[in-house]
């Protein structure tokens, strides 16, 4: 089959690999309708996440149909139409009987040297590299999908590809970004990075009452999306981030802030500079500078959401500030199996059309092209890809 191969910092290439077979009676394998590219996998592609290896099959958002279950999968048959979450769960440890699938403590074969680095391990991820249990990923024909009889969920013929495909990560990313703003009304949440998560944060902002939503980016495309969303907008390349959202705020800051970034964030500022230096140098792991942002433009007592990825140690980070507000931190990957049906209920009834975020469709053998595309952030916001 053809898939989507990682090679090095910038070198992904369209070539045949082996088809899956089933390996345990808990699979199921799925033949890809539609993938996508996601903002995480601009850091592969860069080369700041450790443990790939050359050949590593890319990819973690994707849906398609089932063409072979395992004999300890009741709830899936051949020809099902399903998304599958991107992190991988086994359903039945203490994080998942809690909901937090992500933090799974059974599906990383690898999780020792998860510990290693974070001093205890994730769930496993598709396509994330070997930390994250070196799973095939999904930008190809075919997946195995492991713990298959609690992962998957079956999309009604209502629901389009292009309307479910996201339901596997940007969606329930940027809603618990959102969720965990713990909005109230009248508040006023301000977002960094106006990417597809940014996007999905802006708008599942309001959707959970929010009053007023300030984004925050350079990139005129990502600026636009947000305004059609009825955010406010913050260019941060032509103006000072912390007062504009003082004066946008009467003085106070945002009630909470999202960091939709991450790790390879942008800016021009001192810090900003620091971080490139740093980083370079690789006396640093990650580029935080949005992140101390939002920690220094929160109201006091406001609260700081993260669903943009870091990878390691950062500097700087400014703590202090943070005691003094009395800020509140919540972050992490998204438990996304608790977020599929209660969102796809809102999108059969028509309160959001999750496609509005593609800019581009591709076919997957134009995989290389459309990672250098949708790196170069010039009108590009989100790629899907076709087998």
């Amino acid at each position: 089959m053809k898939a989507v191969c990682w090679h090095g910092k910038k070198d992904v290439r369209v070539e045949t690999v082996p088809e899956p077979k089933l390996l345990n009676a808990r699979d199921a394998i799925v033949k890809i309708t539609l993938t996508a590219i996601c903002g995480s996998d601009l850091h592969l592609y860069h080369g700041v996440i450790p443990s790939m290896q050359s050949g590593d099959v890319l990819g973690h958002e994707f849906m398609g149909e089932v063409v072979e279950v395992g004999s300890a999968v009741p709830n899936l048959k051949r020809g099902d139409r399903v998304v599958v979450p991107f992190c991988i769960a086994c359903g039945s440890c203490y994080f998942c009987q809690h909901g937090m699938t992500a933090l799974c403590d059974n599906s990383n074969p690898n999780a020792s040297a998860a510990e290693k680095l974070y001093g205890s391990s994730s769930a496993g991820l598709f396509g994330y590299s070997h930390i994250f249990g070196g799973y095939a990923g999904g930008q190809a024909q075919y997946v195995r999908v492991p713990f298959a009889d609690v992962g998957p969920v079956r999309i009604p013929d209502s629901v389009s590809d292009e309307h479910a495909l996201f339901l596997t990560d940007i969606f329930p990313t940027g809603y618990m970004a959102a969720e965990n703003c713990d909005i109230q009304p009248g508040d006023v949440i301000a977002v960094w990075g106006c990417g597809p998560v940014g996007q999905f944060a802006i708008r599942s902002a309001f959707l959970l009452g929010a009053a007023r939503v300030i984004a925050i980016d350079d990139q005129p495309a990502r600026l636009e999306l947000a305004r059609k969303a009825g955010a406010e907008t913050v260019n941060f390349s032509e103006t000072d981030v912390e007062e504009s959202l003082k004066q946008l705020t009467a003085g106070r800051g945002p009630d909470a802030c999202i960091d939709a970034v991450g790790l390879e964030a942008h800016g021009n500022t001192a810090d900003a500079v620091y971080d490139y230096a740093k980083s370079a140098l690789k006396l640093e792991t990650d580029r935080p500078h949005a992140l101390r942002q939002a920690i220094q433009a929160c109201r006091k007592g406001g609260k700081v959401s993260i669903p943009g990825v870091y990878g390691g140690f950062i500097d700087k980070f400014p703590l202090g500030v943070a005691f003094a507000k009395g800020l509140t931190f919540r972050m992490g990957q998204t438990s996304v199996h608790r977020y599929v049906k209660p969102l796809l209920d809102r999108i059969e009834k028509g309160e959001i059309d999750p496609s509005f975020v593609i800019t581009h469709r591709m076919r997957l053998e134009e995989a290389a092209e459309a990672y250098s595309t949708f790196d170069s952030r010039d009108g590009c916001i989100k790629v899907v890809l076709r087998p």
